[in-house]
């Protein structure tokens, strides 16, 4: 079976090299790009970032991405959001105003609350799902490397892949069909990031 072709979408918000890197090293043929042309040769999408909400949707409509992103989702191919990726993934953002996203998830991005220190910033404690395809053959505590100040509220409870804590419950992974997202750093996270990027890979195949 040939290497799964996927996509890191380059739009200059955080560093790609780190998750094509990773991607890579797990038996990915990694393309980095910002052509919307390269959507069509892909397999598998992924938008890492880091970065405010507003200022990704503008660059994505700027470089012609949003359109074929948003088709992408519709048909439910692979996709993984990774952080500020996870976050454009939904309908609204709250972060400098209200910002309209992808709305491939029913929900919003919200801030923490008065009195968590912002950003959440390094090692947690994820609680997967049970049945998430994402979360599968992670070990019993997982820990995963975040930084964020504003996470997402989903609509739907069956939308949410694992939960974490930070002053609150939050929900720190989604998933739908194959498109999912995750708040943390999967690339930042050892052994249970890794895995969560092999169950990436393992749909993308499975769709190839």
């Amino acid at each position: 079976m040939r290497a799964p072709r996927i996509l890191v979408i380059d739009y200059e918000m955080g560093n790609l090299r780190s998750i094509a890197k990773a991607l890579e090293a797990l038996g990915g043929k990694v393309e980095v790009s910002s052509s919307p042309a390269a959507i069509r040769r892909a397999d598998g999408l992924v938008i890492p970032g880091d970065g405010a909400f507003a200022e990704a949707m503008r660059r994505l409509r700027k470089l012609k991405l949003q359109a074929p992103i948003q088709a992408w989702l519709k048909a439910d191919r692979p996709f993984l959001g990774i952080c500020l990726g996870l976050q454009v993934l939904f309908e609204t953002s709250e972060e400098f105003g209200r910002h309209a996203g992808l709305g491939a998830f029913a929900g919003r991005i919200v801030r923490f609350p008065r009195g968590a220190r912002v950003p959440h910033m390094g090692w947690n404690l994820l609680k997967p799902r049970r049945g998430s395809w994402l979360m599968r053959k992670l070990p019993r505590q997982p820990y995963v490397y975040f930084i964020h100040s504003y996470f997402p509220l989903p609509r739907r409870a069956a939308d949410v892949a694992a939960w974490c804590e930070y002053g609150r419950p939050f929900a720190a992974a989604v998933e739908r069909g194959a498109v999912a997202g995750v708040q943390f750093h999967p690339e930042k996270s050892q052994k249970p990031g890794l895995q969560i990027l092999r169950n990436y890979l393992a749909m993308v195949r499975s769709r190839c």
